[in-house]
């Protein structure tokens, strides 16, 4: 089985991928404006791997399971908005259309509001409860925490906090299954991203709104700098804001799910040891806290992710993963 899983993120598209669960095919990762720019730099890159049993790919939000050969444009439409200029948000539209085009083997799946674990109450006046690449990360999380502690996919338990370099997303697991979640335009603040928002100050912002508003009002904009993740280092009010709020996420996810077994880290952020060691000290008295392991060296653990959901789907040796999480 060849399989490919690629994560669209705010920064970087990654792509990871093997050969019957063993050999290298990809691990690899573009900058999303260079997608914007020409989305052939990912597309030639799958090229180069045919024949590919399946391609997990770039979901935005998600939508429930689907073949590209089924898309339409209101499904993209669910995916990402239209409307906007995001790179990361056209980088997914051109490579959708260009992969469908060329008749390539994709599937796309959903985010955790899609998933029939979580409970309907809990996805009232819902909408980003953690996005698709949220989902590939809590599948690469089941798979750590099995092997880690020898335990069955559906006997883990664990709060899974994706500190991303736009995003930051909070997501509850209970026995192998998804159910509940804080995605990253609601919760916390990211790098880039405000998070949730007062809606005393939406209604005072002048119209027209458009996606960019959730790229802005972050970690940088706080520092009101022009710098990257690394830089925080020299802003201790800055980890501290960061600190703080993903500890209240995870604070109000143990109505879900108390005790949590395990709070599993990653994202860009979480790669910065000042960072993560903020966030053990703050997370370590409501359970022990992992960083979680890859499959790769080079991609995010959202492109992983998403090579294990789509060697499930095809029946591999994450088959019960992926049937027990419901995807």
């Amino acid at each position: 089985m060849r399989i490919v899983g690629i994560d669209p993120g705010t920064y970087s598209f990654d792509l990871f991928g093997m050969e019957n669960n063993k050999n290298l095919l990809i691990d690899e990762s573009i900058k999303s404006e260079d997608v914007l720019q020409n989305p052939h730099l990912l597309i030639d890159k799958l090229e180069a791997l045919m024949p590919l049993d399946i391609i997990v790919g770039p979901s935005g939000y998600g939508i429930p399971l689907k073949d590209i050969r089924d898309i339409s444009e209101d499904d993209i439409g669910k995916m990402i908005p239209l409307d906007t200029k995001a790179a990361v948000n056209e980088g997914i539209k051109n490579a959708i259309l260009e992969m469908k085009h060329r008749k390539m083997p994709v599937c796309f799946t959903p985010g955790v509001i899609h998933l029939p674990t979580v409970p309907s109450y809990r996805k009232w006046s819902k909408f980003d409860m953690g996005t698709a690449d949220k989902v590939c990360c809590v599948a690469l999380g089941i798979k750590d925490q099995s092997e880690r502690l020898n335990v069955p996919f559906d006997k883990t338990s664990f709060i899974y906090v994706e500190v991303g370099y736009g995003f930051t997303a909070v997501i509850a697991v209970k026995d192998g299954k998804i159910i509940d979640g804080i995605g990253g335009t609601e919760g916390s603040l990211g790098f880039l991203s405000g998070g949730g928002m007062d809606a005393e100050i939406a209604i005072r912002l002048k119209p027209p709104l458009t996606q960019e508003l959730v790229f802005r009002g972050g970690l940088k904009d706080f520092v009101g700098k022009d710098i990257e993740p690394k830089d925080l280092i020299n802003f201790k009010e800055a980890i501290m804001l960061l600190g703080e709020r993903i500890e209240k996420d995870v604070a109000s996810m143990l109505v879900s799910l108390c005790p949590p077994g395990e709070i599993i880290i990653s994202g860009r952020l979480a790669n910065h040891d000042f960072i993560r060691d903020e966030l053990r000290t703050r997370l370590s008295k409501y359970a022990p806290v992992e960083k979680v392991n890859k499959l790769s060296r080079i991609a995010k653990e959202a492109a992983c992710g998403a090579y294990i959901i789509g060697e499930g789907l095809l029946g591999g040796e994450y088959r019960r993963l992926v049937e027990n999480m419901r995807i």
